[in-house]
């Protein structure tokens, strides 16, 4: 059963690749900050995203995470995926683009309320403008 461990590819709504690491167990938690993913898999092959968030330190914050408990008695989260990011600036830009692209439902203050609500950070309002005036169809 090694697919259930290593790595994850999330794509944001950009079409930018981010990739992720999947843990079990707070061993599995690296050092430092990022982007972390509360993931329900189902079978074995589906993964449904729950909760996108970011944290400065994942051990203080994934520890004794509020939305944890909800995310997997209450959803059935069975995983957290985390992408190690340095500065402050692109984890807030890494998670408004992965939350705009899946619309969590535990989300709901960075989900687009309709067609015409762009994003909040300005490389991906500039991206979200581009391919809106130009419709282009096959990038997502």
């Amino acid at each position: 059963m090694l697919f259930l461990f290593g790595w994850h590819t999330w794509l944001g709504e950009s079409g930018r690749p981010y990739r992720f690491k999947i843990t079990l167990t707070p061993k599995g938690l690296p050092e430092g900050g990022g982007i972390y993913i509360f993931v329900q898999r189902r079978f074995v092959f589906f993964l449904f995203p729950l909760y996108i968030g970011k944290a400065t330190n994942f051990r203080s914050r994934l520890m004794g995470h509020e939305r944890w408990w909800e995310a997997w008695w209450k959803r059935g989260a069975t995983e957290r995926h985390v992408l190690v990011i340095k500065k402050g600036a692109d984890r807030a830009r890494v998670e408004e683009d992965l939350i705009r692209r899946y619309q969590p439902r535990m989300n709901d203050i960075l989900v687009p309320r309709h067609a015409n609500d762009g994003p909040n950070n300005a490389r991906l309002r500039r991206w979200w403008k581009f391919k809106r005036m130009f419709r282009i169809p096959f990038f997502g």
